[in-house]
């Protein structure tokens, strides 16, 4: 039996080679453009970025209330707060609730009182309810940290007795947002402030009073 050999046609390489090529350039058109589309619907469905940083200055009155010195206290806090991005986010009755850490800078002038300052930072978790239309929000903090004082205690009875002290601090409240992105805050604050037993002299100043804020998102 006589083998029949495939027949070539004149210029078939140059041609197989061309589909091919027209192929391979069609394939990687259509793979870019399904990745194109997919990409900007990604874009697409993906939510503007929250503001995630905030800015609050606190202002308020805090008087001494309770056990501990007999003497009284009046302090004018100034707080300077930094609240991280939230830790958690979640729906809760027709709003968000939300949790996160504040980190705060203490300036207090004791206005009554055997002292003249206190000054201390702190870092507290905050938890708030806002609402759906974010315009209202409540909250509820609390934490604690360090700072130092004027102590007069040796010399004055009643007052507090070393430099270095511990605070802990309780803060709740509502804020309302203006039309210009500016939150207002009012709440309550107690502070708590002693040296822990680290000196024989520790009468401690429990105070609590009222607090108005500005504060602003980024």
């Amino acid at each position: 039996m006589k083998r029949w050999k495939k027949m070539a046609l004149p210029g078939d390489g140059a041609v197989v080679g061309a589909m091919s090529r027209t192929l391979r350039w069609a394939t990687m058109a259509i793979l870019a453009a399904i990745s194109g589309w997919t990409g900007r619907a990604a874009v697409a469905t993906m939510p503007p970025p929250a503001s995630r940083w905030e800015i609050d200055f606190t202002s308020g009155v805090l008087w001494k209330m309770g056990g501990g010195t007999p003497l009284a206290y009046t302090l004018l806090p100034q707080i300077i707060s930094l609240k991280i991005p939230p830790i958690s986010e979640r729906p809760w009755h027709g709003g968000t609730l939300v949790y996160r850490t504040r980190l705060s800078l203490l300036l207090e002038p004791i206005v009554r009182g055997p002292e003249h300052f206190y000054t201390g930072v702190t870092a507290s978790g905050e938890l708030e309810w806002r609402s759906r239309s974010q315009r209202f929000s409540g909250f509820f903090g609390g934490g604690g940290g360090f700072g130092v004082l004027d102590s007069r205690g040796y010399e004055i009875p009643g007052g507090q007795g070393q430099d270095f002290n511990l605070n802990w601090m309780l803060q709740a409240g509502a804020r309302f947002r203006t039309a210009s992105d500016w939150w207002l805050t009012f709440g309550v604050y107690f502070q708590h402030i002693s040296n822990r037993g680290m000196d024989k002299v520790n009468p401690g100043l429990n105070a609590i009073g009222p607090t108005f804020g500005i504060a602003r998102k980024y």
